[in-house]
């Protein structure tokens, strides 16, 4: 937890996915103190038509690296979160070459009673974690 949903452009090889997974855990760990081992990625590709991912007249020029992270997450501070953009923004542009202007964060913040990860349990509730 917190749980990473990744929507690209289908096309990109797995050596490709795997480093985008691992730049936006490394971000992860570091923004929000997660452990390393705290690693849960879902990666969905589309063709090119299904990703309608405009500007909001920022004046972004979006390519087909395009990637949109929608974050399902326990409550964060507002300085976690925008070092959680920065680093993203950062490590995905350094590791991956992917602008900036490619990458769009949704979170969406929840509590413990929202996660079971397994045997029927809410584990936060219940001390396991």
């Amino acid at each position: 937890m917190p749980l990473l949903r990744f929507d690209l452009v289908e096309g990109r090889s797995e050596e490709t996915l795997k480093k985008l997974l691992d730049s936006a855990h490394h971000a992860m760990v570091e923004a929000f103190q997660v452990p390393e081992s705290d690693r849960y990625q879902i990666v969905h590709q589309h063709p090119p038509h299904e990703l309608m991912i405009e500007d909001t007249g920022l004046g972004f020029k979006r390519s087909r690296d395009l990637v949109v992270i929608s974050i399902v997450s326990k409550k964060r501070t507002v300085k976690q979160k925008e070092t959680l953009y920065s680093l993203l923004a950062h490590k995905l542009e350094s590791d991956c070459g992917i602008s900036s202007q490619d990458l769009m964060v949704s979170i969406t913040e929840n509590s413990d009673a929202d996660w079971s990860f397994g045997r029927g349990e809410a584990q936060f509730l219940t001390g396991s974690l």
